[in-house]
């Protein structure tokens, strides 16, 4: 059987937050060392937590199947104020909230066809890394001890703000900064924090304590990936503080840019509000999967600029998984097919054009929307050439290449799903039937059959040359 080849691969260029432009990646001896901000976990996220987990995983797995080596590291954030807050609610210990919620994560995670990371480092493996950090700071001028807590002075670094775009005058303006006596200035922000009554703690040369957030990713990625990361990624709400905060520390420490690309990813809306615990306006991302299956969910963010922020609706999803079903009856159709001819050769040029086109869609900032809609192309084009019966070589080409193209999105790698006692004679004698009666006219009892059928998660395509069928998605779910 005819397989297309692959696109000539092409540096992919990636819109960076820090440059406002996009830039070609370029990886040392064909290696991306990719860093993604992970889940601080004290709960199961929501459908909004998990948008930069797939949408990078995507990322990472495309990079991977155009020939790269891709060391993707995601933290785990293991000790926080929020971890400590629900261990007071629970009646549990820190230690013990955090890994059942690690757990869950990793759950959550596989549910939605996400791979696992090259290196999930906890945070709390590396208090030693980031005492040894902050101690260098300190020397260095860049930060200051006051009664047990380590600030970052943000005076000593004259490039803070660059990520972000904001000026220090507009940060001190506008920033919600929590002012203290103890601080030189409200936007210098917490290294360490000097331990407080049953809090967990650690050992340090300024007392007994744990370190901020921001240092936490900081020595993370420069003990796994070097000074300098090739991409660094998350959601958009992490460009300031959060990764503004990182890239101050590791650059005034090293003088190396800490990330050469910087991606942020856009907000999950509910209505035209930000989705968030805090709002009450979430919903668990295992829900979500449990309700429209795995597939459904990562088509719909896929299908949509990552970039921007997307409203979530369970209509959206819905649409999503129509979409995923449509292709799905392509691929099951020649599933079903007995190797016939090859496939017509204008229909392979046709193929052909189709794939360039998906690989310059991903190549230019990862515009999977872009690439979704060019692999549903070449599904109506099939349709389009077999006017309704499906050509078996123009059908397995098409599901060929369909398959190979959007194995890095995680999609469309399912077999065709038991039809529950429905044998494919009875269903071929069922469309045979109903055949006859449109013949002789008795159009009623031949719709009370399709649409029986089609509750039964068979659908009928009609067309010049007979009917063709092909088994739902939904009726595996």
């Amino acid at each position: 059987m005819w397989v297309p080849s692959s696109a000539e691969v092409v540096p992919l260029r990636l819109r960076n937050t820090l440059s406002r432009r996009l830039e070609e990646l370029h990886p040392e001896n064909g290696t991306v060392r990719m860093y993604v901000c992970g889940p601080t976990v004290y709960d199961r996220f929501h459908i909004g937590n998990a948008r930069p987990f797939l949408v990078f995983d995507a990322l990472r797995r495309y990079l991977e199947s155009r020939g790269l080596n891709v060391i993707y590291v995601q933290n785990i954030t293991d000790i926080e104020d929020k971890i400590i807050a629900r261990a007071a609610e629970e009646g549990r210990s820190p230690e013990e909230v955090a890994a059942d919620y690690t757990e869950k994560y990793v759950e959550d995670c596989s549910a939605l066809g996400i791979r696992p990371a090259t290196h999930a480092p906890r945070a709390t493996a590396y208090v030693a890394q980031m005492v040894e950090m902050i101690e260098q700071l300190v020397d260095q001028g860049h930060a200051y001890v006051v009664d047990g807590d380590v600030y970052f002075s943000v005076a000593s670094f004259p490039e803070y703000g660059k990520l972000s775009g904001r000026t220090l005058e507009d940060l001190e303006a506008g920033a919600r900064i929590a002012i203290s006596d103890r601080k030189r200035d409200p936007l210098d922000f917490t290294l360490w924090k000097s331990s407080k009554p049953g809090e967990p703690h650690w050992p340090s040369p300024w007392g007994d304590g744990r370190p901020g957030w921001h240092t936490e990713c900081v020595a993370m990625v420069r003990d796994i990936l070097g000074d300098t990361a090739d991409i660094h990624a998350g959601g958009y709400d992490l460009v300031f503080p959060h990764h503004e905060n990182e890239l101050a520390q590791a650059e005034a420490l090293t003088g190396k840019p800490f990330a050469r690309i910087w991606l942020h990813n856009g907000l999950l809306i509910v209505g035209g509000q930000r989705m968030g615990k805090s709002l009450g306006n979430f919903e668990y991302a295992h829900s979500v999967v449990e309700r429209h299956g795995m597939e459904p969910v990562r088509y719909f963010y896929l299908s949509r600029d990552w970039r921007k922020p997307l409203d979530f609706s369970h209509a959206a999803v819905e649409e999503a998984g129509r979409a995923v079903q449509r292709v799905y009856g392509l691929l099951w159709e020649a599933d079903r097919l007995e190797e016939g001819t090859p496939p017509d050769e204008d229909f392979i040029r046709t193929l052909s054009a189709l794939e360039t086109r998906y690989h310059a869609s991903l190549e230019e900032d990862f515009n999977t929307a872009g690439a979704l809609g060019i692999l549903q192309e070449m599904v109506g084009e099939t349709h389009r050439r077999s006017t309704g019966t499906t050509q078996p070589g123009d059908a397995q080409a098409a599901a060929a290449l369909v398959r190979r193209l959007a194995e890095p999105l995680g999609l469309f790698q399912a077999s065709p799903p038991a039809t529950e006692g429905l044998t494919e004679e009875l269903l071929g004698l069922l469309v045979e039937l109903r055949g006859e009666l449109r013949n002789q006219r008795l159009f009623p009892l031949a719709d009370r059959i399709r649409d029986r059928l089609t509750e039964l998660g068979v659908e009928l395509r009609d067309g010049a040359q007979g009917t063709s069928w092909s088994v739902s998605r939904e009726r595996d779910a």
